[in-house]
């Protein structure tokens, strides 16, 4: 299109007053804030996913030594907890976030829900109400702190 300077494509309706650059894909019209906001949900679900494989590889190998030290397991059980310990690190260091206190600050969060989650799954001990009441104040929390406009 001559004279509309380097655009890629514009709107296919030349009497509309609103000329922006658009990317097609899949036969929808994406606009820049669209395709800007798709990657930070992309962004925000990746997090989530290593907040929760941090979390439960955090509290299996926190559990490992629990298994021994409290439980009168073999020490053999703490040698996958280390190899867990290790995976949980690795994990947090995937965290979208340019600083890394406010990331692990965030990731508190996932962990108190994944612990309640463990609690009822590994030993089958339901969460009462006040449980789940605590943890989705901690995940609004831990949301603003990862998420917060800055």
């Amino acid at each position: 299109m001559s004279g509309k300077g380097n655009r890629q494509e514009t709107w296919p309706y030349p009497n509309c007053c609103l000329q922006l650059p658009r990317h097609y894909r899949d036969g929808i019209i994406w606009t820049e804030s669209d395709v800007i906001s798709k990657q930070g949900a992309i962004a925000v679900l990746k997090s989530y996913v290593f907040y929760t494989l941090a979390a439960f590889a955090e509290i299996a190998g926190c559990y490992s030594f629990w298994a021994w030290l409290r439980l009168g397991k073999t020490s053999w059980v703490i040698l996958p907890g280390i190899g867990s310990l290790v995976a949980f690190a690795y994990f947090l260091t995937k965290i979208e976030s340019e600083f890394a206190g406010r990331a692990y600050a965030a990731y508190g969060s996932i962990y108190i829900a994944s612990s309640l989650v463990w609690l009822w799954m590994v030993e089958s001990k339901m969460p009462d109400r006040w449980d789940v009441v605590g943890v989705a104040i901690c995940l609004v929390g831990g949301g603003i702190i990862l998420f917060g406009p800055r």
